[in-house]
């Protein structure tokens, strides 16, 4: 007689409700800088003169392409995380784990010297003041919490990874 066994593996542990959002609103914090940037590679008034758009960023011109190139590679970077919070297991969990560790201290790495650049190189900007500079600091405040939650998006999975390894 054949006898049958079915092996059945415990599921992984659950994704929190808070990680999963953590890791949506990476997403959501890179969209207006890049909408901001979308919107000077089109020619809209973003604080910047006709001169500087030319000489300094090559609008109109190729630098066109760079700025849509850098805003659609800023977001595809920022959608990152959604692979921590996936429910399928994926089929290298250590080396997405290492991957994440490094992108959460390179992130936090740049967006410290952005915060520098910001207050010393960038304080002294060809950008207009008054509206045009409030429009930019808000477009491009909500990076500053993407080091963040990457941080806890990448911890909560190397959690959850280490739980699952222990079953």
């Amino acid at each position: 007689m054949f006898v049958m066994t079915r092996t059945t593996r415990t599921p992984p542990p659950r994704v929190p409700v808070r990680t999963r959002r953590a890791a949506h609103a990476i997403a959501w914090c890179a969209a207006p800088s890049g909408l901001w940037r979308l919107a000077m590679a089109s020619g809209i008034y973003v604080g910047y003169s006709d001169k500087v758009l030319r000489d300094d960023y090559a609008i109109p011109g190729w630098g066109v392409a760079y700025v849509v190139g850098l805003s659609v590679l800023t977001e595809l970077a920022a959608l990152f995380p959604l692979l921590l919070v996936r429910d399928r297991r994926p089929r290298y969990p250590r080396a997405l784990a290492r991957l994440a560790w490094t992108a959460s201290a390179v992130t936090m790495l740049v967006a410290l010297s952005q915060v520098v650049v910001a207050f010393t190189v960038r304080s002294r900007t060809d950008l207009a003041s008054g509206t045009p500079r409030t429009v930019w600091a808000f477009a491009y405040a909500p990076l500053l919490a993407v080091p963040v939650l990457l941080t806890a998006v990448t911890w909560s999975y190397a959690r959850r990874l280490r739980a699952e390894g222990e079953q």
